[in-house]
């Protein structure tokens, strides 16, 4: 099997207990990577600086600390981590979820039955984060031909579960200067170049939610993100301009709408419930 980086990116913000739990789950992984690179989004906590200097110190050599003097956003953190990463296989990781300890091992399997693919990703369960108890999943389309059809309308891959070649996603002009829907822009960059993607039907992420996931990922900020990548879409001749109107008429009445109605509309159609 390959060799594979990890990439990941944090912030202030972030719950330092959450952030350690993100790493060690990546740390015990059936196959391990040789190369983990962490880009600090702006000035950390002392409680996150210590939790991070806690593993490099346990494990010397084995991270990459890149430091940014500002808070850029997600978009820009994750291009400057793409540009160290020291192998062509990338994982990518939130720095609050918790990876299966085979989610790795099973997409390096798959990279070596298929050599021409360059984007795969899986299956998330979304689970309390008071009661640990699995909430939610997202499944998503398996095979190329649905994931580019998916794709059109919403993130064929859930990005926490990405692992894809960096020289593909270099090629495809890697992460832009977004906040919200950095990795969708990408992989959509991606398919649209022709680059081969897949899902494996397993979970192999568990990702934390609570009762205000759902308005930050539809907000007037993440609507603006998602126009620029729709756009870009129907502008390659990717999508189609119904596909344009759907998407922003379906994301705009997301984010006017109640509170209570937008989080039932939110489990009912895009997620399935457990």
């Amino acid at each position: 099997m390959e060799n594979y980086s990890v990439l990941m990116s944090v912030y202030m913000e972030e719950d330092p207990e959450y952030f350690a739990a993100a790493i060690q789950s990546m740390l015990d992984q059936t196959v391990v990577t040789d190369d983990f690179v962490i880009v600090c989004d702006g000035p950390l906590t002392a409680e996150l600086d210590g939790a991070l200097e806690g593993f490099v110190s346990r494990y010397p050599g084995l991270f990459q600390i890149v430091r940014l003097r500002e808070n850029v956003g997600v978009g820009l953190a994750a291009k400057a981590g793409l540009a160290v990463c020291r192998n062509d296989l990338i994982a990518k990781m939130d720095s609050d979820d918790i990876s299966t300890p085979d989610r790795c091992e099973k997409q390096l399997a798959q990279f070596a039955t298929e050599p021409e693919l360059t984007l795969l990703g899986g299956v998330i369960e979304e689970f309390d984060n008071r009661t640990g108890k699995v909430c939610s999943v997202r499944c998503v389309p398996v095979d190329h031909e649905g994931i580019c059809r998916y794709a059109r309308r919403r993130s064929p891959i859930n990005n926490v579960t990405a692992m894809y070649r960096k020289s593909a996603a270099l090629d495809s002009g890697g992460y832009r200067d977004l906040r919200r829907g950095e990795d969708y822009d990408l992989y959509l960059r991606m398919l649209i170049r022709g680059c081969r993607a897949r899902n494996l039907p397993d979970t192999l992420v568990r990702v934390r939610v609570d009762t205000d996931a759902h308005r930050r990922r539809t907000s007037w900020s993440a609507m603006g993100c998602c126009a620029r990548i729709w756009w870009h879409a129907w502008r390659a001749g990717f999508s189609s301009l119904g596909d344009l109107v759907i998407c922003l008429t379906g994301e705009l009445f997301l984010v006017i709408c109640p509170g209570r109605l937008q989080q039932a509309l939110y489990k009912r159609f895009l997620r399935k419930q457990i």
